[in-house]
């Protein structure tokens, strides 16, 4: 592909640097916690935090840095996701699901000219990337499209009933999936960008729910009329499994944790204040905050065990399809989830009755909302279910390190 000669403002945008970062991380992460309450109680999108996040040029980190962007790894991508996630719970998972599209697009763009001109944006604007894999037919299943692309000269068209589109109404552009032609089979898929000008919303549902309020994910009629190369080069197929269930299991993963370890941190704050107050002795609930910092532990630990294995095989696409990886990288969202109900719920024990009211200094109910999310977001019981079959034919470990 012939690269465009950089900027001047690529040229001053370079990879992105430890201690630089971790001060821009905790700028955005104290206006994401600083809103978090409004955030949730108003159902709104956390427009504060991602103020911040564009100031700090966040947005557009995992663009390459001869594109314009940070060239930020996929570790510190992740501890970004634990950061917010621990402020707030909605700035986390838009802030991971927008890292998922941009890991795609980077990762399978193929040369496309379109393609670069829009990742030059996304690093020089901070645009944000919102996601559409879901259909009312194809219901969580993300490896089938009912809607197809449908040629219109050096355009293609498409019109597609997604159920859910998370901060659709405030998102700069949208990242889709959809079948490759009218007579595709349902699981031929191909992956488009399209931006702003490029498509046009209708709502369908609205979204009020127990938690992850700020993510606004409601359904739309999305209708889109957009240049033939904007859209991926490589099949959905390749890019679901070498890219997009290995960044998104990571990163959701990292934002439950972030929320967990909130959770721990308020419980330990509790029994901190409640030790002070009676000299010295702990209350009845002590005993759950051992067991939440061991199941956050539990939790850190495997993610970052996954992000190890990852790693290793992201390069080598037939690696990356093989039973024994794809198999554990899936089952990471379940494993993720889990551990991440289990800590809050431990750290709500923990505190007791401050820890359940609302207007507690110690109060959990937010993180527990929000973590209740994670095992029904691509719901765990499909994932075990799919599985089945594969883990039948899986030997099992005759060892501790085999």
């Amino acid at each position: 592909m012939a690269v465009e000669a950089p900027s001047s403002a690529d040229a001053a945008r370079e990879p992105v640097r430890g201690d630089d970062l971790q001060a821009r991380v905790l700028a955005a992460a104290e206006a994401a916690r600083s809103f978090a309450d409004a955030v949730d109680r108003d159902a709104r999108f956390p427009r504060e935090s991602f103020a911040e996040l564009r100031r700090q040029q966040l947005l557009g980190i995992m663009v390459p840095a001869s594109m314009g962007g940070g060239g930020a790894t996929l570790g510190q991508v992740l501890d970004i996701c634990y950061a917010l996630g621990r402020a707030c719970a909605s700035t986390g998972l838009i802030y991971a699901m927008h890292q998922v599209k941009m890991a795609c697009i980077t990762r399978h763009a193929g040369g496309s000219h379109a393609i670069e001109r829009i990742l030059r944006r996304v690093a020089s604007e901070e645009l944000l990337l919102a996601s559409s894999t879901t259909e009312a037919q194809a219901g969580g299943n993300v490896r089938v499209s009912e809607a197809a692309v449908a040629r219109d000269g050096d355009h293609v068209t498409l019109e597609r009933k997604a159920t859910v589109i998370s901060y659709g109404r405030d998102a700069d552009g949208i990242v889709t999936t959809a079948r490759r032609s009218a007579d595709s089979a349902a699981s031929d898929q191909v992956l488009l960008v399209l931006l702003k000008p490029d498509y046009s919303l209708e709502p369908s549902h609205g979204w009020d729910t127990l938690g992850m309020r700020g993510t606004a994910s409601e359904g739309f009629m999305l209708r889109a009329r957009v240049a033939a190369d904007q859209i991926l080069a490589d099949p959905y197929e390749k890019i679901h499994v070498q890219t997009m269930v290995p960044h998104a299991h990571l990163a959701w993963g990292s934002v439950w944790a972030g929320i967990a370890a909130a959770a721990t941190a308020r419980a330990q704050g509790f029994l901190r204040h409640a030790a002070r107050q009676s000299g010295g002795q702990l209350p009845p609930g002590a005993a759950h905050f051992t067991q939440a910092v061991s199941s956050l532990r539990a939790l850190r630990g495997t993610l970052a065990a996954a992000l190890r294995s990852y790693e290793a095989v992201m390069a080598d696409g037939q690696a990356c399809a093989s039973l024994e990886f794809q198999s554990m990288i899936t089952l990471l969202k379940v494993q993720a989830s889990e551990l991440a109900v289990t800590t809050v719920m431990a750290a709500m024990r923990a505190c007791g009755l401050s820890g359940y009211r609302n207007d507690s200094d110690f109060s959990i109910g937010r993180h527990l909302r929000d973590v209740l999310s994670a095992p029904i977001m691509i719901n765990n019981d499909r994932i075990l279910a799919n599985l089945a079959t594969a883990s039948l034919m899986t030997p099992l470990p005759a060892s501790i390190t085999g």
